[in-house]
């Protein structure tokens, strides 16, 4: 009999079993120093931690916040990045003496991490950094690249708390918008109370009020934005995780906000003076069907749209994470789900029950977070500040992620949206791992395509960091030592047409010859070859013999590689391998048009061995079908040494091949051999065991009148007491043991005077004799 429930807990784990199954995987693979894949990198002695990037307006120069340093690369050249400036900033001995002195690291933590990099106007920087725990910003003149000074030539430097983050652990954001910083970070050293403030220009300096609790005291920013095309030009967003106080949860339960401002927001006269009193936050939720949420942010990105819309794509973890790695997911939330969600419903806390409930009262005017221009009564502020809370969830579109990723965790995000050949609108989405790889996806309808998955670093560690330069087409990536650039497309790497349609990637078609980047190209490009939604090569590929010119034709006129002919000598060893471009396509063996027969070795990497015999010559070809498409994608030949009456001509092996037949023969003899002579000295030692055995027990003798027994048990301490005499003797000692009529004597009986005992070898002194005493000699 089943348990009650039995079925509903197996529904349960079929569908998180189907839900874990489903796992996208990248098409292609590149390892690190694959030179297939070029990436150019930056390093410069001394320097660590390139994490606050920033792109000067010309797009030719990239300043980079790193340790205790502000470097300026020139990228203007596509394929090199060159040290263009440095500016050392590394903190006072006294802050350092101080950081030590409050026992944090002088190893790890007491330096200056530029946190913050933001340019307010043409011709000035602001930078902001931990300063060994104490928050410092300073402006940074662009002309000769130096930190703007005072009148006796010292660093002018200001307070930076509330702006930057005194511990380098702690995330933070920061934006310019109109001149103005908004900041959203950690306000003091114990890092338990997180602010969202606006400084800079003229108007009142406004931040949240850490009493009311509008943010609980372990949230992390990660993103924030201004959209200044979009209807909701005059608000900035701000992307964190916090504890979520709502829930009545049985454990801690950590959730996605995002929260909003209004620019022209000036604070409140009596009621909320100097705060916020457009603040609002809401909730984001990625899930997946069958799936333990995704309430962790790790990181933002916005992409305009140009009807005036936004679209924010956010990498996401797990709190409960599943698997021996967990996994990550990719939700892009639409503006208009976000303003859906703070024009709806309010929360409010019941202090009579404690717990946060929906409010249901009367609406207020003007509505709290609504960005009006007129002065506010306390009456309308004091409910502002205690409806902050909404009650509706931001829901991804189609109401999933687009990607979901398992044993992976993105740490960066950054998309490029782009156009594919017949000017349709796609988004590829960049995304780095905190293993060191970084991740390249086109949104596909509801969901997306990994293209391709790169190793940028040799051990594993995070990517910090990530900046697009849509102009150039580069992908910058900021790393503990350095700064990469990649190339967006690696169109060259794709040979074929089938691999060109098949790899789905927007920036790549094929032009009849060869597969170009179609950012690259200048002509009319209607006729050439590209499917992003559904990466099918037919018909296309195959009209018009589009692919003879560089590549041979496989029986059934599909694409297929050349044919190379093998002439290796009989009972060799011959590896075929079967080359996998792609991971999404399935591979197997065909020979003679059939599968491998027995004797055929396919190793795990599909690399077919096989042992030159007669009937084991012939075609061998290696297939591929990926999305439907069957292709050959290696073929061979094995010919023998002396082919008869073969028509192939001379022999053209892809590689040498090895006969390892003679050592294979020696290696059996010397095993015969070694086997014979343990054998041999197994029955010798045997047969000898059997001889001293039939020694000690004895045999018959007619001179011998007496008996004895079977073994010999003489003491040796020369004080023994002779034998009894008759006809019938027997041992002494603790081994006596009786004569018996059938024991067959083969011993005789030595009589003489006791003398001395040599005990050491077991005989009597020379010229000596015991008298009385026995002696057994064996005969």
């Amino acid at each position: 009999m089943k348990p009650p429930g039995s079925p509903y807990l197996a529904g349960v784990l079929l569908t998180v079993a189907v839900a874990l199954a489903v796992d996208l995987m990248p098409r292609l693979t590149f390892r690190r120093g694959d030179s297939s894949r070029l990436i150019t990198s930056f390093s410069r002695k001394g320097v660590l931690n390139y994490d606050t990037f920033l792109l000067s307006q010309d797009g030719s120069t990239l300043y980079v916040g790193a340790r205790d340093a502000i470097v300026a690369l020139d990228i203007s050249s596509p394929d090199s990045i060159q040290l263009k400036g440095e500016i050392p900033w590394e903190p006072t001995p006294g802050k350092k003496d101080e950081c030590v002195f409050k026992k944090k690291s002088n190893e790890t933590e007491c330096f200056n991490f530029i946190r913050i990099l933001v340019q307010p106007n043409e011709t000035h920087l602001y930078t902001c950094g931990t300063y060994a725990f104490s928050p410092t910003c300073a402006y940074v003149d662009l002309e000769n690249f130096t930190l703007v000074t005072d009148a006796k030539g010292q660093p002018l430097l200001q307070e930076g708390k509330g702006l930057c983050p005194f511990d380098p652990r702690h995330q933070n954001t920061a934006i310019i918008v109109d001149g103005e910083l908004y900041t959203g970070t950690m306000n003091n050293f114990q890092g338990n109370e997180p602010i969202v403030t606006r400084t800079l220009g003229s108007r009142t300096v406004l931040k949240t009020d850490s009493f009311l609790t509008w943010l609980q005291a372990d949230a992390a920013f990660v993103a924030s934005f201004n959209l200044p095309a979009s209807p909701d030009h005059d608000k900035v967003y701000f992307f964190f995780e916090e504890t979520a106080k709502e829930f009545d949860f049985f454990e801690k339960l950590t959730v996605s906000r995002v929260a909003r401002v209004c620019k022209n927001d000036v604070g409140g006269d009596k009621v909320l003076q100097k705060k916020w009193t457009t603040f609002l936050k809401a909730q984001l939720a990625c899930t997946e069907p069958g799936q333990f949420p995704y309430t962790v942010i790790q990181h933002v990105f916005a992409v305009p749209e140009p009807e005036g819309g936004a679209v924010f794509y956010g990498v996401f973890a797990s709190q409960w994470q599943a698997g021996t790695l967990g996994s990550s997911a990719v939700c892009a939330f639409t503006l208009n789900a976000i303003a859906k969600a703070f024009n709806g419903k309010y929360k409010e806390f019941n202090k009579d029950c404690s717990r946060w409930m929906t409010y249901s009262g009367p609406a207020m005017d003007p509505r709290p977070g609504s960005c009006s221009v007129g002065p506010s009564s306390d009456k309308a502020l004091t409910f502002m500040k205690d409806h902050f809370l909404m009650d509706e969830k931001v829901a991804p579109t189609n109401n999933r992620p687009l990607l979901v990723k398992h044993n992976v965790k993105y740490t960066r995000i950054t998309v490029h949206p782009t156009q594919n050949v017949l000017g349709a609108p796609y988004n590829v989405m960049f995304m780095g791992t905190d293993k060191g790889f970084l991740h390249k996806a086109v949104v596909v309808g509801t969901g997306a395509h990994i293209i391709e998955e790169i190793q940028l670093f040799e051990k594993p560690e995070a990517v910090r960091n990530l900046l697009l330069s849509l102009e150039k087409g580069i992908l910058y990536v900021g790393y503990s030592k350095g700064v990469l650039q990649i190339p967006l497309a690696n169109c060259s790497v794709y040979a074929t047409c089938a691999n060109c349609v098949l790899a789905r990637d927007p920036y790549c078609a094929w032009d009849g010859h060869k597969c170009r980047n179609i950012r690259q190209a200048s002509e009319n490009m209607s006729s050439w070859l590209q499917d992003v939604e559904a990466g099918n090569p037919d018909p296309g590929c195959q009209r018009n013999g589009v692919q003879a010119r560089a590549y041979s034709r496989s029986r059934n006129g599909s694409e297929g590689s050349t044919l190379k002919i093998l002439n290796p000598p009989l009972n060799s060893m011959v590896r075929l391998p079967c080359p996998q471009a792609s991971a999404l396509a399935k591979y197997w063996w065909n020979y003679t048009d059939q599968e491998p027969e027995s004797g055929l070795v396919i190793e795990d990497d599909k690399t077919l061995v096989v042992v030159v015999q007669k009937d084991t010559r012939g075609p061998y070809e290696c297939w591929a079908n990926e999305n439907g498409y069957r292709h050959p994608v290696a073929r061979y030949l094995i010919s023998s040494g002396q082919p008869e009456g073969d028509p192939q001509g001379p022999a053209l092996p892809l590689d040498e091949q090895r006969s390892y037949w003679v050592q294979f023969v020696a290696v059996t003899v010397l095993l015969s051999m070694t086997l014979a002579v343990a054998v041999a000295l197994a029955f010798f030692s045997y047969h000898d065991k059997l001889k001293a055995r039939s020694k000690v027990q004895g045999c018959s003798l007619p001179e011998a009148g007496g008996k004895v027994s079977g073994q010999e048990k003489v003491p040796l301490n020369g004080n023994q007491s002779p034998p009894p005499q008759g006809p019938e003797y027997q041992l002494q000692g603790p081994y006596q043991e009786p004569a018996t009529d059938s024991a067959k004597a083969c011993c005789v009986r030595v009589e003489g005077d006791c003398g001395a005992i040599d005990a050491d070898n077991n005989r009597l002194a020379d010229g000596e004799e015991a008298p009385g005493a026995t002696t057994v000699v064996g005969i």
